[in-house]
């Protein structure tokens, strides 16, 4: 049996067309969230990376050749370079509870990680970037310097304002105190992990906004028109 103007009805050529079409759409849409989650992920690496080493490298010259030595001002009453031992977390809160710090700061990288697996916004991979960084670089402190694995002493050796007795820090506690900043921020204006934002209002799949959905135009094909 043939329709008027239009395909043979029951016919499996169509319907293979048609399913053929729906998996195409499927497959073409899954790879493309799985490469923008496999980009925000790249992301994330990339600046925890970058701020594991820069934190790595400046503990490590700061040690070589100020520790011991006579604070280094740079800029009078602003900025001055003084290396010290922090047992405690970052700028200098809770000295007498390193192994607890050190759990805290494992299971922080381990968190991060996990809800990375999730990840499909660019900002929120910047902020767990800085705060994987931040995380790894005391960490590493913690487990390998003296004075003994796992306690200890995170070096420290940024000073602002001395003059306020402002705690010492580092560019790991920088990056962890402007991840966690940005953080705020974003669970504040609602920006999800996921990419969406929430109390954002979506148009319904397939419409467009000022058009009536499929098949909503011929609601009154049926009436009389009197």
């Amino acid at each position: 049996m043939q329709a008027t103007g239009g395909a043979p009805l029951n016919d499996p050529a169509a319907g293979s067309a048609g399913d053929a079409g729906a998996s195409d759409a499927g497959a073409t849409g899954e790879p493309a969230v799985v490469r923008r989650g496999a980009r925000r992920m790249g992301l994330l690496v990339a600046v925890a990376v970058a701020v594991y080493v820069l934190d790595l490298i400046s503990k490590t010259v700061v040690v070589s050749v100020l520790e011991g030595g006579d604070p280094v001002t740079v800029i009078s009453e602003v900025l001055r370079l003084r290396v010290i031992r922090n047992p405690g977390a970052a700028f200098s809160i809770g000295t007498g509870m390193t192994v607890i710090f050190t759990v805290i700061a494992a299971i922080v990288v381990v968190a991060i990680l996990r809800t990375a697996r999730r990840l499909r916004s660019l900002p929120w991979a910047l902020t767990l970037g800085l705060l994987l960084g931040g995380a790894l670089g005391n960490l590493t402190d913690r487990v390998f310097r003296a004075p003994a694995p796992l306690q200890g002493h995170v070096v420290d050796w940024i000073e602002v304002f001395p003059a306020t007795g402002f705690p010492v820090f580092n560019v790991a506690d920088s990056a962890i105190v402007c991840g966690g900043i940005i953080a705020v921020f974003l669970a504040w204006r609602g920006y999800q992990m996921d990419g969406t934002r929430a109390g954002a209002e979506t148009e319904p799949s397939g419409t467009s906004p000022g058009r009536p959905a499929a098949g909503g135009g011929d609601a009154g094909s049926g009436e009389s028109h009197g």
